[in-house]
């Protein structure tokens, strides 16, 4: 494993314990389908929840929310429609989490980032 792949495991993971500690669950950890993968699927309430972590730790092209582009957001929903056919319809959003560094204390969470529309 990379040193970025390590990183990006740990914020995962950050972001994963943060998620947990908010009440929701982890259902399942990086799904990929061809075209596009989700760092994590959770459960809050019926609603399954698609979530996308980000780390940067610069913010030279516009830091970490930036970097969630329209062709990141259609690779995402991508794989959420890919999810839904496989465990079945339910309410779902796509939340961001967002960290500038592996600090628990400063992950910001954009709940519904963007909308499948």
């Amino acid at each position: 494993m990379t040193t970025r792949q390590a990183k990006g495991a740990a914020a995962e993971q950050l972001a994963a314990d943060y998620l947990l500690d908010k009440g929701l669950s982890v259902v399942a950890r990086n799904f990929r389908v061809r075209g596009g993968e989700i760092d994590l699927v959770c459960r809050d309430g019926k609603a399954t929840v698609f979530v996308e972590v980000r780390l940067r730790s610069r913010s030279d092209f516009g830091g970490a929310a930036a970097s969630i582009t329209a062709t990141k957001q259609g690779r995402l929903i991508l794989a959420a429609r890919h999810w839904l056919l496989r465990h079945g319809e339910t309410p779902c959003r796509f939340d961001c989490m967002l960290l500038d560094s592996l600090d628990p204390d400063k992950i910001e969470w954009l709940r519904n980032a963007f909308s499948a529309d």
